[in-house]
């Protein structure tokens, strides 16, 4: 058992996460209990999610995505007003991490996927960001597109979207997790020979292909389900609580 607010302020020092600008608040966005038995962590705080930390007992529903948002509406209602209403009327705290946990140098999404992909000599995509959001890293061996492809396809079990380029082999990698589709003129101004994130938009297809930089559109979802679990894992370790995870895999 633990303090809801010790754990709180563990993440919150653990994640630096007063020092940065994000555009929703990062740590305690719903309070419940104050005893901490069962934590369980998902990418999303959505109402499957919280229906699997009602149905598993959990204290705490630990979240990538949590809410109030900016450039949200207000009033508590609809679908977002269901969802805080079954966590405060079942004592779940809410505790979400965006950016901070985005960027952190062993917890955090990128991170996690450099380690999975294999990406080493990590540097920022953004010299800069005092905490870079975005990475670049390099292969051991030069991977043909395909490889790299099929590579992504078997790390992030989604169906990878290619925008080409006119390179042959990929070396240098720039990478951002999520919704960081436009950071590919950044990975393009560093020569990266790839760019992956989560997302594309239209006008993607034009910039990789002129910009002359492979875009791997590997899943909004897919690419960030890891930094939530490194962190449970993480306050398992150093407040001995139990952790789980949610996964509803999310197409998009």
């Amino acid at each position: 058992m633990a303090n809801l607010h010790e754990i709180v302020q563990w993440c919150n020092q653990t994640l630096k996460t007063n020092e940065f600008k994000d555009y929703a608040p990062n740590g305690l966005q719903i309070e419940g209990r104050t005893e901490v038995n069962k934590i369980l962590c998902a990418v999303t705080a959505s109402e499957d999610a919280i229906d699997a930390a009602i149905e598993q007992n959990a204290d705490v529903l630990l979240v990538h995505h949590g809410y109030f948002w900016k450039g949200e509406p207000y009033p508590i209602t609809g679908m977002r007003g269901n969802r805080i209403k079954k966590l405060i009327q079942n004592n779940i705290s809410l505790v979400a991490y965006h950016l901070p946990l985005d960027s952190h140098p062993t917890l955090g999404n990128n991170a996690a996927i450099a380690d999975l992909i294999g990406l080493n000599h990590l540097e920022a995509l953004d010299p800069f960001e005092k905490h870079p959001i975005g990475n670049i890293g390099y292969l051991e061996s030069p991977l043909s597109t395909e490889q790299f492809q099929e590579k992504l396809k078997n790390i992030f079990d989604f169906n990878i979207l290619h925008l080409p380029c006119s390179k042959n082999t990929i070396h240098k990698v720039g990478f951002c997790t999520g919704g960081a589709q436009d950071f590919i003129a950044k990975a393009a101004e560093a020569n990266c020979d790839a760019y992956i994130s989560g997302e594309v938009s239209e006008r993607t297809f034009y910039e990789a292909k002129e910009q002359n930089v492979h875009y791997f559109a590997c899943g909004h979802h897919a690419t960030e389900r890891y930094g939530v679990q490194r962190l449970a894992k993480a306050i398992a370790t150093q407040f001995s609580v139990e952790t789980d995870y949610f996964e509803l895999n999310n197409p998009i």
